[in-house]
């Protein structure tokens, strides 16, 4: 989230103020922002955040205060045509689903009380998953809410036991995917395609952040372009290898974070959460062994590791020797990357980059969602 709304909203609870909160659900055709993009509008007309400027974000703005006037939440479609993108010198014209919160004194307690927790969760970095209802039959369940920390505690209701029951699996599924996620039910809360079924309900699913962050364990020549494509596709790119001559801006200007210390030193400072890929790629077996005992049990989405089909098998047989259980383990992907016949450093890269993307995506090995 971005720092501006995070500061505009924690004033907002902290004073006990009135403001209407849009975000970004979903977006057609080409549009400025994406899911999860957010803008709050203060009862005195003034905003923080963006979704996008010019007159689609003014249409925006009038909505929020009349839900600001009408203290209830709502959903709004903003059509951004071909003619509004051109007088605005925009190249856009899609459709922007916005939902448009209400946040002040004419909010239930509970309601109030909730956002509150949710935000404090987010700032002692409780990595909550928050669900809302942003569309349903009964206007009263529009704006409920329910968020899941890390460690798996529940706060907040649906009011509706299926529904519950669905927004926490799809909790779960939108702290792995580390993107925004729209799911639409029908009247037996199954899910169903809008363009097929009317939707009874409509679930926006927010992961803690959207920013990914990718950690490269190992310094080397496969490590090169993996951190620069990495960065060229979103990637928050942290390097981490134990060798001076190798762990350095020259050779990784794109990356954000670059380490150059003992391995497991450094991982010992290192926050890994549902949003942290880690790609292990060092420069030996004992290297890959230390990693890889300091990561395995972590909550990361993601953790691979390069290596031949014999070698790994022998590495993990070592480590359920030392205690390390299966169950961990085995979500380990190991050869890492898709094979797709990779053989310079850059082709492994785009392998190793094309698994992150597939389970990033939540996709199986028949490319279904999860």
């Amino acid at each position: 989230m971005d720092k501006e709304i995070h500061l505009g909203l924690k004033k907002v609870f902290d004073q006990n103020l009135e403001a209407a909160l849009i975000t970004v659900t979903s977006v057609l055709g080409s549009t400025p922002r994406k899911p999860g993009a957010k803008m709050a509008v203060f009862a005195d007309g003034t905003t923080v955040g963006t979704i996008g400027g010019g007159c689609g974000e003014a249409e925006a703005r009038r909505e929020a205060l009349n839900v600001l006037a009408a203290g209830t939440s709502k959903i709004h479609y903003l059509n951004m045509t071909a003619d509004i993108a051109q007088e605005e010198g925009m190249v856009c014209g899609g459709i922007m689903g916005l939902f448009i919160e209400y946040l002040g004194s004419q909010s239930p307690m509970e309601q109030s009380q909730l956002n509150k927790d949710y935000w404090a969760a987010l700032e002692n970095n409780n990595n909550p998953v928050l669900v809302t209802v942003i569309e349903a039959d009964e206007d009263w369940l529009i704006g409920k809410k329910l968020f899941i920390k890390n460690n798996g505690d529940i706060f907040g209701d649906l009011n509706l036991e299926k529904l519950n029951r669905v927004a926490i699996e799809s909790a779960k599924t939108g702290s792995r995917r580390c993107q925004p996620l729209l799911i639409s039910l029908d009247s037996e809360f199954e899910l169903c395609e809008t363009s097929v079924t009317k939707a009874a309900f409509r679930l926006f699913i927010e992961p803690p952040t959207t920013a990914v962050k990718l950690l490269i364990l190992g310094a080397g020549h496969i490590a090169r372009p993996l951190a620069t494509m990495a960065k060229m596709l979103g990637y928050e790119v942290a390097v981490v290898d134990d060798r001076p001559s190798f762990a350095n801006s020259a050779r990784f200007n794109t990356a954000d974070t670059i380490i150059c210390n003992d391995f497991e030193q450094a991982l010992e400072a290192i926050d890994i959460n549902p949003q942290t890929f880690v790609v292990i790629i060092t420069r030996g077996h004992r290297y890959d062994k230390v990693c890889l005992r300091k990561v395995i049990n972590q909550p990361a989405s993601y953790i691979g590791m390069i290596g031949s089909r014999k070698r790994v098998k022998a590495l993990i047989s070592e480590m359920e020797e030392e205690g390390v259980s299966s169950e961990a383990l085995q979500k380990l992907y190991s050869p890492i990357g898709l094979k797709i016949g990779a053989e310079t450093p850059e082709e492994i890269a785009v392998s190793i980059l094309s698994e992150l993307i597939k389970v990033q995506r939540g996709l199986n090995q028949n490319g279904k969602i999860q």
